[in-house]
């Protein structure tokens, strides 16, 4: 069973302090450091466009986890350089992978990045 939460209902007086369960306690052990929380935000980045979102979307209901990018130009109905775009933005926050095939790429989802974040997040 989950211990209890402790809150308070206003900041404690300085006399207070000392026996409040929340007021000086440590801020460090399971917090990101200034490295995990830049690039976390630089995958947040990433995230934060509906295209984006629709091509992480696409990519994992699609028959074998990969998708062309000749797909989802067709899918998405934007041009190709701005679907490229687009994936490069989420390869380089490592939310895809990219394999080039022949004269065309082909991208998946980092199935491992992706449950990183999710640990982050808890």
């Amino acid at each position: 069973m989950n211990a209890p939460t402790v809150s308070r209902t206003k900041a404690p007086s300085e006399p207070d302090c000392a026996s409040d369960p929340l007021c000086c306690a440590p801020l460090s052990g399971a917090a990101l450091d200034r490295a995990d929380a830049t690039r976390l935000a630089q995958v947040f980045k990433a995230l934060a466009d509906p295209a984006r979102l629709q091509v992480i979307s696409l990519i994992r209901a699609a028959p074998g986890g990969e998708v062309c990018v000749a797909d989802l130009v067709r899918e998405l109905g934007l041009a190709q350089p701005t679907v490229s775009h687009h994936l490069k933005v989420l390869v380089d926050a490592g939310l895809l992978t990219r394999e080039r095939r022949g004269s065309w790429a082909w991208f998946a989802v980092a199935d491992d990045r992706l449950d990183e974040i999710r640990t982050i997040l808890g």
